[in-house]
């Protein structure tokens, strides 16, 4: 039982009607798992209103409502307490209500278009290598030190980030690494967090569905960079233009990483083949088994990030070196025929692009470059012809897909991005809208030394077509198609 003055310390309060000397169970946004005493906070979503359940909550026995818009009318024996914003209402209660456990650890967000499921894996990959306990908050998964969660959203909403922040605390993990996406960002979860430090990858084309514009989403991001204190660390990526803009108003210390220009953290590419890449940071040379200069930025930013938490310069090379690619991200599958099977997250143009120039770059003769790609239902359209233009230009054969068409038309949105192919490579195209035909078309295109890429859903282990998933995972039928081919 926690008193509900206490949730309520540092909100925004505009008017409170009844008591906050009541005790509440827990906090509920959701009017399905309201309890006995129970606070619930009516939050308004972007497809549903939280205060139109309100009447719900109450009769499943909530007995303080929380919400932006007081009922007409007032139920005796229940506090109303209205606030100024729902979100970061919400974050701040979480906090509260779990005993602010992000004070209890050094907590590092990371956030960018690309790169950001990468660190902060591999950071807990290097922590947990260098005998800390550690936590991650990652797109792939909820890690409490050793206890593995499932995760829903790149950013959780705010009373998951503390009941696992609370969790991680208990267990005595010193250190997590937390995925900050601009969604998150702007509904404010990330609100009541301490941030030892925060990092910025990189800015490209995404989400614009629902920022509407570059600069709204790019500011938003710079969000997490304006609330750290100057006790906290920004490191930023001063490669990519947006990079400065996000330490403007910081009052944390800034520092800088790149690979092309000045700055405080800076990496050299020596030597780049399929096994890994030979980089030098500073005066010291490692090998990474992570290739592509998209993965030296982030094996720089790890780096980065690492000395600033305390590590030492040639252990966090040592740990570096051993450091495993994570599922999804560059994932490969060389068949008996020597067909190399690589499957990438890269469902942004920026990341598309990256993907293609490394693997480009790799090649050594006349092998082909087999691409299969879609773009996701639901989510930037103006992203999509862009990607057409993109695979169609860097590959030798390129077979557009679904991925994810959610409600939209799979048809219509493989017309949108095929509307992106340039004159001189429609011959190269092929459309199969069912993704595992897609799939198993390149693989029976592929000839020995060929490299297909299967690129947008990486780590995803589902297809989503209005409303319901289905099983599917990319890595698993393009590896079972060529075991089949090679017997």
């Amino acid at each position: 039982m926690k008193l509900v003055k206490d949730i309520l310390y540092g909100v925004s309060i505009v008017a409170v009607n009844g008591t906050t000397n009541s005790m509440i169970n827990a906090i509920c946004f959701d009017s399905r798992k309201v309890g006995l005493d129970d606070l619930f906070i009516a939050i308004k979503g972007t497809l549903v209103d939280g205060h139109n359940y309100i009447d719900i909550a109450l009769k499943a026995g909530a007995n303080t409502i929380v919400c932006e818009v007081l009922p007409e009318t007032l139920v005796n024996g229940v506090t109303y307490v209205q606030v100024a914003n729902g979100n970061r209402a919400l974050a701040i209660m979480a906090a509260n209500y779990y005993g602010n456990p992000s004070k209890n650890l050094k907590l590092v967000g990371v956030t960018g278009t690309n790169g950001k499921t990468t660190i902060t894996s591999l950071l807990y990959q290097l922590f947990k290598k260098a005998g800390f306990k550690v936590g991650l908050l990652s797109t792939i998964k909820i890690m409490i030190d050793e206890k593995e969660v499932p995760a829903t959203h790149t950013t959780p909403d705010a009373l998951t980030i503390n009941k696992a922040l609370s969790e991680m605390s208990d267990v005595g993990v010193e250190f997590c690494f937390m995925e900050v996406s601009s969604h998150g960002i702007h509904q404010k979860r990330t609100e009541g967090l301490v941030f030892e430090g925060a990092l910025f990858t990189n800015l490209s084309h995404d989400h614009l569905d629902y920022h509407k514009t570059f600069a709204e989403y790019r500011d938003t991001k710079k969000m997490l960079f304006d609330g750290l204190s100057k006790k906290s660390f920004a490191l930023t990526n001063i490669d990519d233009k947006n990079g400065a803009v996000m330490l403007q108003n910081t009052k944390a210390k800034k520092k800088t990483y790149a690979l092309k220009t000045y700055a405080d953290f800076r990496a050299q590419i020596l030597e780049n083949q399929f096994d890994g890449q030979l980089l030098k940071i500073g005066e010291n040379e490692f090998w990474s088994k992570l290739i592509g200069e998209f993965n030296a930025y982030n094996m720089l930013a790890i780096y980065a990030t690492a000395e600033l938490l305390g590590l030492e310069r040639m252990e966090i090379l040592r740990l570096l070196s051993e450091l495993e690619n994570v599922d999804g991200r560059f994932q490969y599958y060389i068949s008996k025929e020597k067909i190399t099977a690589i499957v990438d997250y890269a469902h942004t143009p920026d990341a598309l692009k990256n993907v293609l120039k490394t693997i480009n770059s790799l090649r050594t003769g006349n092998e082909n470059v087999i691409t299969v790609v879609g773009c996701g239902g639901d989510r930037d359209k103006s992203k999509r012809p862009v990607m057409g233009h993109i695979a169609s230009e860097m590959s030798t054969k390129v077979i557009f897909t679904s991925d994810n068409p959610r409600t939209e038309s799979p048809s219509v949105i493989l017309e949108e991005v095929e509307a992106g192919v340039e004159a001189q490579n429609v011959r190269k195209v092929l459309t199969i809208e069912n993704r595992e035909q897609a799939i198993k078309t390149a693989c029976q295109l592929a000839n020995a030394k060929d490299i297909i890429l299967v690129a947008g859903k990486g780590h995803e282990t589902y297809q989503e077509t209005n409303g319901v998933r289905i099983e599917f995972d990319d890595f698993k039928i393009v590896k079972k198609i060529l075991i089949g081919l090679d017997k």
